[in-house]
């Protein structure tokens, strides 16, 4: 593999991310079109592509897309060497947009995070994380959340044994996090209400040991498929799925014991994981979200029986779509009260604002996505 293979294939993807294909679909759909190539090009080719949305700004505009992914690639291995290459200044001028200013503060330390490679993180399933790290090797365990492992190897994980018997979900630390401070116990019944493909609901029957309910809704079928067949090879029954499109019209007429509502976002807590999304975001996209989110808490709140928890996770750190819609829920529903949210364990030593009954995991937190999480109980 040379550096010319590299740099032509990454230039062709580039060349072909336009508004409304973000450069990880065209990423995933070059690669596995008619591409001759093993597991370390793809890496090289998708390092090289993230790699220079990752350092966009530092590039010469006018150079040819091969010069500007090599300048980038030579940026990121001085900054791995050595994260004191780049001056805060700098980092804070050009890691992300102008407009977030008015909407993230970011710490320093976090925008040192969105330059690094991101984290592979997995999730064991209850209890097998040391079975699982000893049988993968080249896993190092998380000392803020139970069964999960960062992966550091070279095996591509979806061609494992332990994958395709269901012994770990590829999964974001923060995003198991989330599930850790939903905290359902054997039994409850839940309801998911924007489940996407299922990593959390399958975490939440995980943790119910198989039993209780767990509904799964969500806007789009196919999403829901993939659940299922997630669900089917991690042998776990005790949930059900249900399309529902957001409306005040809940999909299922129970009261549960838990509600989770990962809302959709601006996603600004992937930006170390999808670093095309810093440059195709938008402040407009902020404000829309942060109304949608508040609907969406407006609908589900009833379904939550008395005594029961309701979860609100975004992995996203604007304060609009975070402390502003949950403080705004809060004020609007006495009948609700701010619950216990991450457990103990959970807490990372820097990088987390708590609040009550919430907390906004920066990047740099636990080496994972961004997440804000709050928690609330419905007084009986």
């Amino acid at each position: 593999m040379t550096e010319s293979f590299v740099l032509n294939h990454a230039a062709r993807v580039l060349a072909s991310v336009q508004p409304g294909h973000p450069a990880d679909q065209v990423l995933r759909h070059y690669l596995s079109g008619g591409q001759r190539m093993g597991p370390a090009e793809r890496r090289a080719v998708s390092k090289a592509v993230f790699c220079y949305y990752r350092w966009r700004s530092w590039l010469e505009e006018r150079s040819s897309l091969q010069t500007r992914i090599s300048q980038a690639l030579a940026l990121a291995a001085r900054f791995e060497a050595d994260p004191k290459s780049v001056k805060p200044e700098a980092l804070a001028a050009l890691a992300v947009p102008a407009w977030l200013k008015a909407e993230a503060s970011f710490p320093v330390e976090s925008l040192l995070q969105l330059q690094r490679e991101p984290a592979l993180w997995l999730r064991a399933r209850p209890g097998t994380g040391a079975h699982l790290a000893a049988e993968l090797g080249e896993c190092e365990a998380s000392a803020a959340c139970s069964d999960a492992l960062r992966y550091r190897g070279g095996l591509d994980l979806f061609l494992t044994p332990q994958f395709k018997t269901g012994a770990f979900e590829i999964q974001d630390l923060a995003s198991q996090a989330v599930g850790l401070c939903a905290a359902p116990n054997p039994g409850e019944l839940w309801w998911d209400a924007c489940a996407g493909e299922g990593g959390k609901t399958l975490h939440l029957a995980d943790l119910m040991k198989n039993r209780g309910l767990v509904w799964a809704s969500d806007r789009s079928a196919g999403r829901l498929e993939v659940l299922k067949r997630r669900a089917a090879r991690a042998k776990l029954f005790n949930y059900r799925t249900v399309l529902w499109d957001g409306s005040a019209k809940l999909p299922v007429r129970s009261r549960f014991d838990g509600v989770l509502l990962d809302a959709p976002c601006s996603g600004v807590g992937t930006w170390q994981r999808n670093p095309h999304a810093r440059w195709s975001a938008t402040p407009q996209d902020v404000a829309e979200l942060a109304v949608i989110q508040a609907a969406l808490l407006e609908a589900v709140a009833p379904a939550v029986g008395p005594g029961g928890r309701l979860v609100y996770a975004v992995c996203t750190v604007t304060q609009r779509e975070t402390a502003g819609v949950a403080a705004a829920f809060s004020a609007a529903h006495p009948e609700f009260e701010p619950a216990a949210c991450l457990p103990p364990e959970c807490r990372p030593a820097s990088g987390a604002v708590e609040g009550p009954g919430s907390v906004l995991l920066w990047p740099h937190a636990l080496g994972g996505n961004g997440m804000f999480i709050a928690a609330w109980k419905k007084k009986s």
